[in-house]
């Protein structure tokens, strides 16, 4: 008797993962407003949403010896998480120092799983993990490339002058980095795997023995 399926699987986990980074992309893209306070916020749910969802795979998902991954960026976003929630902390260099930290540290870690993983070749989300690692490790990049002080005015014909700030293209970024969580693991989420497509043609086999 074969074991029975598991009702909670990868493709649920990136799912959530997309679901809730989605969330935060469109928080950031239809806020006119993009100062740290606001930045912060947004990331301080994603995050700690995020976390929820990998250490929680932890237990309904991944096999041992494969679920350190799941564990670093679990433990890693609900730790930046909760700290960017605290109001009074919620300042300009704290959102470049943490957020891109927190990319930098689950990129590197998204990203070793993956290269291992596709190594073995036992995971068959290994180009997955290396991809939304790259994600991270590039944000981490950008992030930290982009001044915090960075001011720029600009006038833009019968609408008025505006200020361009390195807080503005910082959660920019973030909102940028959600999207593209969002459109690559939904799609993964919802592409058929191989096993899928094997599954149906053993039921015919399975038959043809009973009798």
């Amino acid at each position: 008797m074969s074991a029975p399926s598991r009702t909670f699987t990868v493709r649920n986990v990136q799912l959530l993962r997309a679901l809730f980074a989605a969330v935060a992309a469109l928080m950031i893209t239809f806020s006119s407003d993009h100062s740290a306070a606001v930045g912060l916020s947004v990331f301080s749910g994603f995050a700690i949403a995020t976390a929820l969802v990998m250490l929680l795979s932890v237990w309904l998902v991944f096999p041992a010896g494969s679920r350190w991954p799941a564990v670093v960026v679990g433990l890693l976003s609900v730790a930046a998480g909760m700290a960017t929630g605290i109001p009074v902390w919620r300042t300009n260099d704290v959102f470049f120092i943490v957020v891109g930290a927190w990319a930098l540290a689950t990129g590197l870690t998204e990203l070793l799983a993956g290269i291992r993983a596709r190594r073995i070749g036992t995971d068959p989300t290994a180009r997955d993990s290396i991809i939304i690692g790259s994600f991270g490790i590039l944000l981490a990049v950008l992030l930290w490339v982009i001044p915090a002080g960075f001011t720029h005015d600009y006038t833009i014909k019968e609408a008025g002058t505006f200020e361009l700030t390195g807080i503005i293209l910082g959660v920019g970024m973030l909102g940028g980095y959600a999207a593209l969580v969002a459109v690559f693991l939904g799609i993964a989420g919802l592409t058929p795997q191989k096993a899928d497509a094997v599954a149906p043609a053993s039921v015919p086999a399975e038959s043809g023995d009973a009798r």
